[in-house]
């Protein structure tokens, strides 16, 4: 199972004590450095403007960011966990994607998903229709992507999203496109979409639930006639490392439940070191081909450091 990094961008309050955005920027650059060099996959952010609860902090938009690391990181891949379909106009992404392949050298993971942050969406005067309609929308904006990732012009008459002969090029280095990562759990009409469109499938549940979708994933893989082994079967954790499962369990955050559903404590990488390990058997048993983990001593390299060399094998 490989081992990646959500890199800190800001969304759980991280830089809350900064008031310098270029000296928050450089930390950031900093921790991403330290992951590319400890081993770590890939190298995952997050596409949200704002943190998660109260206003104010630093967050840094996911795009620009990798655009920016991509050529202070040599080795790891770089991705979105993932775009929110509704913030871009889909033949925009196509671009953006393509771009941005080109200056990793071929190392992009395209991430995307329907959307769910609410407050984000209405705090930037974005619509935010029912899930239905979020699904559809992402379902037309895959069509129109992997369209215009041919480099060929590309006519799309949706009840969404339209193009016109549009071309993109370059296409980018990654053959026959980058690959795409289409995070979310839902049983009937995303894991559907991951099955007719994906490269790799997120589902951030714990690991007995993840191996459920992973199954039901496998049966839409079937009826579309597609290879379920094909598709790269990703997770994502959070880890609190201490001397104690206790000290690591008092030290989840608030926010948790939010975007870990259940109780973290139970299934994360929350403990000590064996504890940990004993956890990372379970990703590794539900069928976790990447596990994507963050920190929640978020902005301490020491500890990317000391989490790689007890688990990564380079």
């Amino acid at each position: 199972m490989k081992l990646s990094y959500y890199l800190p961008t800001g969304t759980t309050h991280e830089f809350a004590g900064y008031t310098d955005p270029i000296a928050a920027f450089a930390k950031l650059l900093d921790l991403a450095k330290v992951a590319d060099e400890a081993g770590f996959t890939t190298i995952w952010a997050p596409d949200h403007f704002i943190p998660f609860g109260p206003a104010g902090s630093y967050v840094f938009e996911a795009w620009t960011t990798l655009a920016a690391l991509a050529r202070e990181v040599g080795t790891a891949r770089l991705g979105q966990l993932v775009t929110g379909n509704g913030y871009r106009n889909p033949a925009l992404l196509a671009k953006m994607a393509s771009n941005l392949g080109v200056v990793s050298g071929g190392r992009l993971t395209f991430g995307i998903g329907a959307g769910w942050y609410e407050d984000e969406y209405k705090a930037f005067g974005y619509d935010f229709p029912g899930p239905g309609e979020r699904l559809r929308r992402l379902e037309e904006a895959l069509q129109i992507i992997q369209a215009l990732w041919t480099g060929n012009p590309a006519t799309f008459d949706g009840r969404y999203f339209r193009t016109d002969g549009a071309v993109s090029r370059p296409t980018g280095v990654q053959v026959p496109h980058p690959p795409v990562m289409i995070a979310g759990g839902g049983e009937k009409v995303t894991l559907r979409l991951v099955a007719m469109y994906g490269d790799l499938c997120n589902v951030q549940e714990p690991p007995d639930e993840v191996h459920r979708k992973y199954e039901i994933l496998a049966r839409h893989c079937e009826t579309a006639g597609r290879d379920f082994s094909e598709i790269t079967k990703t997770s994502t954790s959070y880890c609190i490392i201490a001397d104690t499962d206790e000290e690591a369990r008092a030290a989840v955050p608030p926010w948790a439940p939010l975007v870990f559903p259940g109780v973290l404590a139970d299934y994360g990488l929350i403990g000590t070191i064996d504890t940990i390990r004993k956890r990372l058997d379970g990703y590794r048993a539900a069928g976790v081909d990447e596990l994507i983990v963050g920190f929640g001593n978020a902005l301490d390299t020491d500890t990317l450091r000391t989490f790689a060399n007890e688990f990564i094998t380079t």
